[in-house]
Formats: C-alpha cells, structure tokens, sequence
C-alpha cells in the first residue's frame, strides 16, 4: 500500500491548547516529519484550523486519535498525498 506522504485536514478545536501548543503536540505524532496550522475562523468558544502533515509514512488514525486527545475534532480530509514522492498540484485546463 502507498505510504501517505502529506495529509490536510480541517480541525475544530478549543481555545486550549492554544495554536502553537496544538501543533506542536500533534507534530510530535509518530511518522511526521513537520506540520504547519493556520487559523481559518475564530469565535468565542472554538478555533477552526488547517493542519498540513508531511513524513514518509503519516498514519491517519494515529493524527486523528492525538487531535482528539487534544479537543479537537477532524471536519475533513482536504487533502492526501501518497507514494513515492509529493505530487505539487499544478494548474490545468479544468481549473480555469
């Protein structure tokens, strides 16, 4: 089976842990290799964030059980890279 190589996901989150906290704690997740987390939407009592894993073998189940752990919740799946290597998306026909 291809490894998972990048994975994009679309979290809720509480306030606590606060942002850098929360990436911190799920880039401690074994396989990833880094991740980046950017607010997307704000209220009084939640976050929603984007969380983008890179590694050479990420394990969804194991990302999905520590976001959990954390408060946080799994909306969806934006994006998955699998393989040998990262394909970039690049512009097409269909895009314009």
């Amino acid at each position: 089976m291809a490894p998972v190589r990048r994975l994009v996901v679309d979290v809720l989150k509480p306030h606590d842990p606060p942002l850098l906290e929360f990436a911190r704690r799920t880039g401690d997740v074994e396989g990833v290799e880094g991740v980046s987390a950017s607010l997307i939407e704000l209220d009084n009592e939640v976050q929603n964030v984007k969380l983008t894993f890179e590694g050479e073998t990420l394990d969804f189940d194991d990302i999905e059980a520590t976001v959990e752990r954390l408060g946080g919740t799994i909306h969806s799946v934006d994006q998955v890279a699998c393989g040998e290597r990262v394909v970039e998306d690049r512009p097409t026909h269909q895009d314009r």
